[in-house]
């Protein structure tokens, strides 16, 4: 957005809102409302607009993700928008294999460099896209689980993706107690952990959909916070971690601003 007076909300249950005075109104776009919502469904979390992503090239364009809704995009400002799901399985919620929405989308992220390709960590699955999210395809790859909540791409280098997966939907906390990180530098499918920094015996948090960022430095940073009250950094894009604290209640939300 480059109008500072323009900003946009996702709310529960699942609508969207803008304003272009700086926060004095707000104005609903409710045709996400005509997406096929009465077979939206709340995931544990709530129903609401979680993830909402502006195409950098192209002001009309965004993306957003609900849970357990599906992921949506609309190509005119907001006044309609399409399920974008084509891809995506969820055997587990929906039998039907070609259901356009109803689907636990946990998170989406692009690089502002190439908005049309698009990750996603969902209820089980990573996931990309690179056609605008008319077909997605799986990249677990050789994760430990495929289970998990945030994703986030490198500033420096759009085919480097973190994730960090979680035991599964009934045990929120890493394999084995240990906490890592990892690293795909080939947009998925092939999978490094990082551990360097971190607690590898009895780690039992949880990392939710909001609680990683990244950086714009040259030296790509990473940050993430759990649901045990700690904040990690790595000032190398994952080659190493340390504790910024340790003490703070479980933490939600992780944001990022870069001063240069």
């Amino acid at each position: 957005i480059t109008d500072p007076d323009t900003a946009y909300a996702g709310a529960e249950d699942a609508a969207i809102f803008k304003t272009t005075d700086g926060g004095k109104t707000w104005k609903e776009l409710s045709g996400l409302r005509n997406a096929k919502s009465q077979l939206w469904q709340p995931g544990a979390g709530g129903m609401g607009v979680h993830t909402i992503l502006l195409d950098p090239k192209n002001e009309k364009r965004i993306y957003v993700a609900i849970s357990a809704g599906g992921c949506f995009r609309t190509d005119d400002g907001g006044k309609t928008w399409k399920p974008i799901t084509r891809g995506l399985k969820s055997p587990y919620e929906l039998p039907d294999p070609d259901a356009e929405v109803g689907h636990c989308v946990h998170r989406i992220a692009l690089h502002p460099s190439r908005p049309d390709a698009l990750f996603m960590q969902k209820h089980w699955d990573v996931l990309r896209t690179d056609n605008a999210g008319e077909q997605w395809n799986e990249v677990s790859g050789n994760l430990p689980t495929d289970f998990g909540f945030p994703i986030d791409v490198n500033f420096n280098e759009p085919e480097t993706i973190y994730v960090v997966p979680i035991t599964s939907d009934s045990l929120h906390y890493p394999p084995e107690g240990k906490l890592r990180v990892y690293r795909s530098k080939t947009g998925g499918n092939d999978w490094e952990p990082l551990t360097k920094g971190l607690p590898q015996k009895d780690c039992y948090v949880n990392v939710l959909r909001d609680a990683m960022a990244v950086d714009s430095l040259d030296s790509c940073g990473v940050y993430f916070g759990t649901t045990g009250g700690q904040v990690y950094c790595s000032p190398d894009g994952g080659n190493s971690w340390s504790a910024i604290v340790r003490d703070l209640p479980a933490v939600y939300s992780v944001e990022v601003q870069t001063l240069k």
